[in-house]
C-alpha cells in the first residue's frame, strides 16, 4: 500500500515540472527571452529535489517492506523445527527392556529399563543400540500412536553398538536416513527418543563435531566416527534418532559425556552409515561380520599422512593384493585416511566380499591396490 501511495506522489510531482516546463517554452515562445529567471530556476530545483526524495523514500520503504521482522523469522524457526518433528515421531519408538539383575549376593531379580529405536522398515524391523537390548530377556516396543508390541532380538553387535528388534507389524512408517559425508559441523540437530521414559521427546541443538572416536571398553573395537551435538541427550535417548533439518536420519544416539549421568551438552550418535549397514547384515543374514583387512598398524613416522602397515596377516586380503609392511596407507576407497580411526571407520562401512581400491605410499611412489575384504576372524558374531 505504501508503494502506490509513494508512486502516485512521484507522479504528480513530475507533472507539476512538466507544466512548468511548458510554461517556460511559451515564455521563450512570446517574449524571446534568453534566459531563464533565478526564481524559475530555484522552483525547479526545488521540485526536482523533492522528486529525488520522494524516489529515496519509496525505495526505503519497498526494502523496509521485503525485510522480516526478527518475530517473522523465530516464528519461521519454530515452525520448521515443529515440522521436522512431526515428520520423524512416527518413526521413532519406545524400547522398555526387562533384564536379569544380579545383586552382591549372588541373588537374581528382574529389573526394567528403558531406550529407543529407529523403524527401519514397514514390516516391523527396528534399529536400536546393542547396550539397550543386547541383555534383554522380554522386549515391549510402543509405537507414537501408543500400541504396544513384544519384540524379539534379531541380532546385536557390541563392536558398533548396533543391534536389529523385529515387531509383527505392518505398514509402519520408516525412517530416512542421510550418509555423514553429507553432514556439516553447526547445522542443526534433532534428537527425538525416550529420555527417562518420556516417549516422544524432541530437544534440538548443532552438529558440535564430527569424526569423533571413543575407547568405550577393552573389549570391543573403538567407536568410530560419532557424531557429536549439543542437543540434549539423556538415559533412553539410546537407539533414538539425530536428525537434520529435512528430517533425515543422521545418526543414532549412543553415548553421553557426563559426570553426572544426565546431559551435558556432549552426546554422541553413531553415523547412518555404519548403523544401516550393520542393520542390512542382520536383516539378510541373522548377524553380523565386519569386514577385514589383515594388517597390523603401527606409528607412522614418515611426513606423509596415513595409516603405517607394521605387518600383514598371512594369506589375508592385503598380503593377497600385495600390500607389504612398511607401506603408509593414504586413501582407502578413494577416503583419505590420516589415522587408525578413520581406516577402521571405513572399513566397517564395507561388508565381507567387497573389494575396495587402497592407496598406498612406498618408497617415494604411490600404488594402487584392490583389496577384497573377508570376515574378521575374531569379530563375527
Amino acid at each position: 500500500m505504501n508503494i502506490i501511495k509513494n508512486n502516485c506522489r512521484i507522479k504528480k510531482i513530475a507533472l507539476s515540472i512538466t507544466v512548468i516546463i511548458i510554461a517556460i517554452v511559451f515564455l521563450f515562445a512570446f517574449t524571446g527571452c534568453a534566459q531563464i529567471t533565478d526564481a524559475i530556476k530555484s522552483l525547479i530545483e526545488q521540485r526536482t529535489a523533492r522528486v529525488a526524495e520522494t524516489v529515496e523514500t519509496a525505495k526505503m520503504a519497498t526494502v523496509e517492506e521485503k525485510k522480516p521482522s526478527d518475530l517473522t523469522i523465530l516464528a519461521e524457526f519454530d515452525s520448521a523445527i515443529s515440522t521436522v518433528a512431526e515428520k520423524v515421531k512416527p518413526s521413532v519408538v519406545n524400547v522398555k527392556v526387562m533384564v536379569t539383575q544380579e545383586d552382591f549376593f549372588g541373588n537374581t531379580r528382574t529389573g526394567e529399563g528403558v531406550g529407543s529405536g529407529i523403524i527401519y522398515s514397514s514390516d516391523g524391523y527396528i534399529i536400536t543400540n546393542n547396550h539397550v537390548v543386547g541383555d534383554a530377556i522380554e522386549l515391549t516396543v510402543t509405537l507414537n500412536d501408543g500400541k504396544e508390541f513384544p519384540a524379539k532380538i534379531i541380532a546385536a553387535d557390541p563392536n558398533t553398538d548396533i543391534a536389529v528388534i523385529k515387531i509383527e507389524a505392518t505398514g509402519l512408517e520408516p525412517a530416512e536416513f542421510v550418509s555423514v559425508d553429507d553432514v556439516k559441523v553447526g547445522e542443526l540437530a534433532i534428537a527425538v527418543g525416550s529420555p527417562f521414559g518420556l516417549q516422544q521427546t524432541v530437544t534440538q541443538g548443532v552438529v558440535s563435531a564430527i569424526g569423533r572416536d571413543l575407547s568405550v571398553s577393552a573389549e570391543s573395537l573403538p567407536m568410530v566416527d560419532l557424531i557429536q551435538t549439543d542437543a540434549a541427550i539423556n538415559p533412553g535417548n539410546s537407539g533414538g534418532a539425530l536428525v537434520n533439518s529435512a528430517g533425515q536420519v543422521m545418526g543414532v544416539n549412543t553415548i553421553i559425556y557426563s559426570t553426572s549421568g544426565s546431559s551435558a551438552g556432549i552426546g554422541f550418535a553413531i553415523p547412518s552409515d555404519i548403523a544401516v549397514n550393520i542393520a542390512n547384515q542382520i536383516i539378510k543374514t541373522g548377524k553380523v561380520q565386519l569386514a577385514f583387512m589383515g594388517i597390523e598398524m603401527g606409528v607412522n613416522n614418515t611426513s606423509v599422512k596415513g595409516v603405517m602397515i607394521s605387518s600383514t596377516v598371512a594369506g589375508y586380503p592385503a598380503e593377497k593384493a600385495g600390500i607389504k609392511a612398511g607401506d603408509v596407507i593414504t586413501e582407502f576407497d578413494s577416503k583419505a585416511i590420516e589415522n587408525t580411526y578413520q581406516l577402521l571407520a571405513q572399513i566397517i562401512r564395507h561388508n565381507v566380499g567387497d573389494t575396495v581400491k587402497v592407496k598406498v605410499y612406498r618408497a617415494g611412489a604411490y600404488l594402487d591396490f584392490n583389496v577384497t575384504l573377508t570376515a574378521s576372524p575374531n569379530q563375527a558374531s
